[in-house]
């Protein structure tokens, strides 16, 4: 008797032991990520810094023949770059070491083009350790660009150039400490200076560099660093350079489909794909001005906060990184626009995501895997990012609801999954019970590492996260709920073809403004309706909430002459587009049987010009078709007798297709302009946003 009643107590206490003993965790739906990629995702935003010989000549991209001797900062603090991006919430920092330019930041042994020849520190300065020993100071993680096109040194295009980048890799490698990552950019080949040769050179993108070599010489000397290109092999750029991710953005890559530079990439692979071999993850690289390089004319282009915002809701919020450039200036100092907006931009993120107000409260599923609490649906909003919901396998489709206890504003909604275990989620839904019935906030796609959603407040007791449709089971690590104060920005400032200035604001916004090149105050002029501005005009102005008696920082936008009397000489009933002082309408002018396009302006009466400049079509995507490389532009006062005033090409405008502004080097008198495209990229049409003059 007493044997039995062991026995069955026995029996009783393996039940019990079985009964709570967890189930098995979700199999990983691969590819996963490795520990570095992990690492590096988690790194969020981090900075580049654009800074090189072609600060001092104004060019985008340099040529590769500016001697030595113009790279001469008066200012120059690295530690200065380093802190802005510490205090602006950044991670880490990306230094061009070397750009296109062939010219290096550091005393290089293997070439002469660098700041060895410099004055700045009489030769002695050595631009990359002062990065390193600043980025060490302020904790920040440091990271290296090094252009794999050198339009300075003799052999590229041979097979010699190859064992020279590698020996300047490992310089970099080597000598300054840990390294986060290696960018490569996928601009490679073309016209340079090549030494003297002055030629052009291109290199089959797929096979010249050996890059299989030389990404093992990377793993072998830091093996915990990222390599970034169009291909990865570790991460990958996100197709184009507005810092823009896409609504549905895998971490998944067809990686042995995808070459540095492939033509096709932007459109066919930067986006991810659900059946991707290889982790992969999207980087989104953006500039905070309109180029990567200084230039001063663009001190009043610095992006705005509503931008900015923008821009991190669809990269970070968009299952990216953030690549945010600071292009340092003459003196070698990050300029002071650059830092005010950085710090508001940065001010605003913390605002927004001031108050999680899913953390903590209770949350049910409609499924726990194996009914276990391991797997629970508080498991979402613990702040413990190692811990996830996950429902059995038999099961894709699962809500979870997180109850707020009682009416909360909200207008933000973030989600993570646990990416070590791959990315699972296709479809999914957020709802919020609002008096009692459930509506529905927002549908997408895919969440991966991080999805923030947007929508217009809405006064909820309870948040439902739907998982519609998925690889497997759902394993969800993070969710988040707020509602982000309102974004108070500067006022919009543009101007028609007729010379009228108009203002754009929220509702319910006022704007106060000067002409005159002061500062505006609420004693300054109103606005109440456009008005004209024909001659060149510095337009400034604020927005002011009237109600929380708050202002915007001051925007400043300067225009030139109006386009009032201008007129293309064009059959075309479209032509105008190219001058009504608006990106949104376009021109596209047919190839010529040379392979050109041409556009003559008539500016209605003669000018001193300085220059022009070429916008090509905007999108938001970054996906833009028919933008002139290369130009050349001639003036007249009669029509008939053409003075050639400039001809070059538009550096990097494919990959960054903003407003290209061409100074002429000298002031030209003409009444007609003739702007021809020598070369179009990917199309028999050009395509232009606007074409203006510069006076001023």
């Amino acid at each position: 008797m007493q044997l039995k009643t062991m026995t069955l107590v026995f029996m009783a206490l393996v039940l019990i032991t079985f009964a709570c003993t967890p189930p098995p965790a979700p199999e990983a739906v691969l590819p996963i990520p490795n520990e570095h990629q992990i690492a590096w995702q988690e790194m969020e935003f981090y900075g580049f810094i654009h800074f090189s010989i072609n600060t001092f000549t104004n060019k985008e991209w340099g040529y590769g023949d500016t001697p030595a001797e113009m790279f001469n900062p008066t200012e120059m603090d690295v530690r200065q770059w380093v802190r802005v991006a510490k205090e602006a919430g950044m991670t880490g920092i990306i230094l061009t070491c070397k750009h296109h330019s062939g010219f290096c930041l550091w005393p290089s042994e293997y070439t002469e083009y660098s700041i060895k020849n410099s004055p700045w520190k009489d030769g002695q300065g050595d631009i990359m350790r002062e990065f390193a020993d600043a980025c060490k100071e302020y904790g920040l993680k440091m990271g290296v660009y090094l252009s794999p096109w050198d339009r300075n040194y003799a052999d590229y295009g041979k097979p010699e150039y190859i064992t020279y980048f590698r020996n300047q890799l490992k310089e970099l490698l080597t000598n300054y400490g840990d390294v986060f990552e290696v960018w490569f950019d996928g601009a490679n080949g073309g016209d340079g200076y090549y030494g003297g040769a002055d030629e052009t050179r291109w290199v089959d993108k797929k096979s010249y560099y050996d890059w299989e070599n030389t990404i093992k010489m990377i793993r072998e000397i830091s093996p915990s660093t990222i390599i970034w290109s169009d291909a990865g092999p570790d991460a990958r750029w996100i197709g184009n350079e507005h810092g823009y991710a896409y609504p549905t953005t895998w971490s998944l890559l067809l990686r042995d489909e995808v070459y540095g530079g492939m033509p096709e990439y932007a459109k066919k692979y930067s986006m991810g794909q659900e059946n991707g071999t290889h982790w992969v993850p999207g980087e989104a690289d953006v500039s905070i001005r309109p180029g990567w390089f200084y230039h001063k004319s663009e001190d009043n282009q610095v992006k705005t906060l509503e931008h900015l915002m923008d821009i991190y809701y669809r990269s970070v919020g968009q299952n990216s990184t953030l690549l945010l450039n600071l292009p340092v200036d003459t003196r070698g100092l990050v300029h002071e626009k650059d830092i005010e907006q950085l710090q508001k931009f940065a001010a605003q993120v913390k605002l927004d995501f001031e108050h999680n107000l899913a953390e903590k409260k209770p949350a049910n599923a409609t499924n726990t895997r194996g009914g276990s609490s391991k797997y629970g649906a508080t498991n979402t909003n613990d702040g413990d990012k190692h811990t996830y919901w996950a429902t059995d396998d038999d099961v894709i489709q699962a809500s979870l609801t997180i109850d707020l206890e009682g009416p909360t504003r909200i207008n933000r909604f973030l989600v993570q999954e646990y990416i070590q275990l791959g990315q699972r989620i296709k479809a999914f839904s957020v709802e919020a019970e609002i008096d009692g019935e459930w509506k529905t906030i927002d549908e997408q796609t895919t969440i991966g590492y991080k999805r923030i959603l947007r929508f217009d407040p809405v006064v909820a007791s309870k948040v439902r996260l739907n998982i519609i449709d998925a690889k497997a089971c759902p394993v969800i690590s993070n969710i988040e709920v707020y509602n982000a104060p309102l974004l108070l920005d500067v006022p919009m400032i543009s101007r028609n073809k007729e010379g009228e200035v108009s203002f754009k604001v929220a509702d319910g916004v006022d704007v106060f403004y000067t002409t005159n090149g002061n500062d505006p105050d609420l004693n300054s002029a109103k606005y109440s309706e456009s008005f004209v501005a024909n001659g060149p005009t510095i337009v400034k102005a604020f927005s002011y909430d009237p109600v929380a008696k708050r202002k915007s920082s001051i925007a400043e936008k300067s225009f030139d002459i109006s386009k009032k009397e201008w007129v293309i000489k064009s059959k075309d009933e479209n032509a105008v587009n190219a001058i009504d002082d608006s990106f949104k309408t376009n021109y596209a002018i047919e190839k010529s049987k040379n392979g050109k396009v041409e556009l003559l302006v008539d500016l209605g009466e003669p000018l001193d010009l300085k220059g022009f400049a070429y916008t090509p079509q905007q999108a938001k995507s970054g996906r833009v078709s028919g933008i002139v490389t290369h130009y050349t532009c001639m003036v007249s006062n009669d029509e008939k007798n053409w003075v050639l005033a400039s001809k070059g090409e538009f550096s990097n405008i494919v990959n960054n297709p903003i407003r290209a502004e061409i100074s002429f080097g000298k002031i030209v008198n003409a009444r007609f302009v003739k702007f021809v495209g020598e070369n179009v990229a990917d199309k028999n049409k050009a395509i232009i946003a606007e074409f203006d003059v510069i006076t001023k």
